[in-house]
């Protein structure tokens, strides 16, 4: 069931959804994720048998910003059994945002959503349909709401309504319904920084930098190791189209095409510098700016992959950090 997030009703409607143990699928800033109470366990179950993702592959708990930050603390609270300091300054600076932090997981909450984890990844998102959901849900006594990406698992992140009605096709009218807020702003997933030991580690890179997590935070960040809980979205292949990804420099991509001719057209291409190739053969110009490349990415490897080709040929984006997120879906979708 797909309803328009404008109407006052439609975010009533999808709490009562929530808090009864149902399914919602809930745009988000970055994605849409497909939400239910972090808290009911079987609900939590249904969220992992949707996807076809495995049980012990953690869910991010999204936390309700309500009157302000005491209502998230208070969600922060209820989930984690303690939060360092330097965790409080990146929720304080980045929240409501695209950041999640990972803590020490108070016992007796959220273990399926945790994948049996005794650490918990929360977030407070900004997007307003969100919030409208959370409060709502807060209101009908859900404390927070596990949301992964809204779709298979492994495969390309949806960022529209459209998307998500597309990878569950599949399931009964009655068993998602979907709030349509329009495409997502940001585009790719959250940031997600480990703190639950004593120093921030960075999991997964976002649209929040190195840089500005570590002004934040006041201490720099260290890469993850053997020791990090495992997290969302950090396996090595992930966000992949049915197409073969393939992440190219703009020279080679050229000589391939110019040597393929005729025969490139079971081929896709994205790129951001000038392309020529045969006709027939799909092109997209892939922005010069970061975010505004982020906030297409996971439409544009649908759209191509739709056309049928077997690959999709990408330039490999630029070294510099603003990218680090946009790099790191596109390698996880290559691998």
């Amino acid at each position: 069931m797909l309803l328009n997030a404008g109407d006052p009703a439609a975010i009533d409607t999808a709490a009562r959804r929530l808090a009864a143990g149902s399914l919602v699928g809930m745009p988000t800033e970055t994605v849409y994720g497909l939400a239910a109470d972090a808290d009911n366990a079987s609900a939590v179950h249904r969220i992992f048998d949707a996807k076809g993702r495995p049980a012990d592959h953690p869910l991010i708990v999204h936390l309700a910003h309500g009157e302000g930050a005491r209502t998230w603390r208070a969600g922060v609270d209820h989930y984690a059994r303690e939060v360092p300091a330097f965790a409080a300054a990146l929720m304080d600076r980045f929240w409501p945002g695209p950041l999640t932090v990972i803590l020490p997981r108070r016992e007796g909450v959220a273990a399926v959503a945790a994948g049996g984890q005794d650490s918990v990844g929360l977030r407070c998102p900004a997007h307003p349909v969100a919030q409208a959901l959370l409060n709502a849900a807060a209101a009908q006594g859900v404390h927070g709401v596990a949301a992964p990406s809204a779709n298979r698992f492994g495969r390309v992140s949806p960022t529209t309504a459209a998307h998500v009605a597309e990878e569950f096709a599949a399931l009964p009218d009655d068993a998602l319904l979907i709030l349509d807020g329009g495409a997502c702003p940001v585009g790719i997933e959250s940031t997600i920084v480990d703190a639950t030991r004593s120093h921030p580690v960075l999991l997964r890179p976002g649209m929040i930098t190195p840089a500005q997590l570590e002004a934040a935070c006041g201490q720099p960040l260290r890469a993850r190791d053997e020791a990090a809980p495992r997290a969302s979205g950090t396996l090595e292949s992930h966000y992949a189209p049915r197409a073969t990804v393939r992440l190219m420099d703009s020279k080679p991509l050229q000589t391939a095409l110019d040597v393929l001719g005729s025969d490139a057209k079971h081929i896709a291409v994205y790129a951001r510098s000038p392309v020529k190739a045969a006709r027939g053969v799909p092109l997209r110009r892939m922005p010069d700016d970061a975010a505004r490349c982020a906030q297409e990415l996971f439409a544009v490897l649908r759209e191509l992959d739709a056309t049928g080709v077997r690959l999709i040929w990408v330039e490999t984006p630029p070294a510099d950090a603003a990218w680090d997120g946009v790099r790191d879906r596109l390698q996880r979708a290559a691998a």
